[in-house]
């Protein structure tokens, strides 16, 4: 008997040892393991042209902020981007959202986008961003440098002079 529980405990162990996965391989977003801006084709305000990643400027740093106009804290992100646009100034600020064009346009006259043209504001109608960024919070902030290279993201409530520091 003794023997028997010893082999089950020995095959237990050995099986528990050989099942286990690279969780931390697991766990690295998509955006994170391909660093390049990931094609995409968004709708722009006013107007519902098409934008895709062919048209952003080369050799200037992008901002993606992935967004719901409805949300507080993208409210209050866009308030203080806004406020802080000298800091932007040689950026390239894409705003995108999957909820309806009729309230991304409410977002947009709101907050008088349209007076930044370093923002472009966008609809993502495919929901393309949400899944392929792993959005989990609202505003979700994505850095990528003047090569198009990401350098960093960031979620919720956001300290502006964080993204100022990823940007540099």
């Amino acid at each position: 008997m003794k023997k028997l529980l010893f082999i089950l405990a020995a095959f237990l162990f050995c099986y528990s040892a050989f099942s286990q996965t690279n969780a931390a391989a697991e766990k690295t977003p998509a955006y994170v393991l391909n660093p390049s801006f990931p094609d995409f084709t968004v709708y722009k305000a006013p107007d519902s042209t098409a934008f895709t990643q062919k048209d952003l400027k080369k050799n200037e740093p992008t901002l993606l902020m992935i967004f719901s106009p409805e949300c507080g804290h993208c409210q209050n992100e866009t308030r203080e981007l806004v406020k802080n646009i000298d800091h932007f100034k040689n950026t390239q600020i894409l705003m995108v959202t999957w909820l309806p064009y009729n309230e991304l346009i409410s977002f947009y006259k709101m907050f008088k986008l349209a007076d930044y043209p370093q923002i472009t504001v966008a609809w993502d109608r495919k929901d393309f961003f949400l899944p392929y960024y792993e959005v989990q919070m609202y505003p979700k902030l994505v850095v990528y440098d003047k090569k198009g290279k990401y350098v960093n993201s960031f979620s919720g409530p956001i300290n502006l002079e964080d993204v100022w520091k990823a940007m540099e």
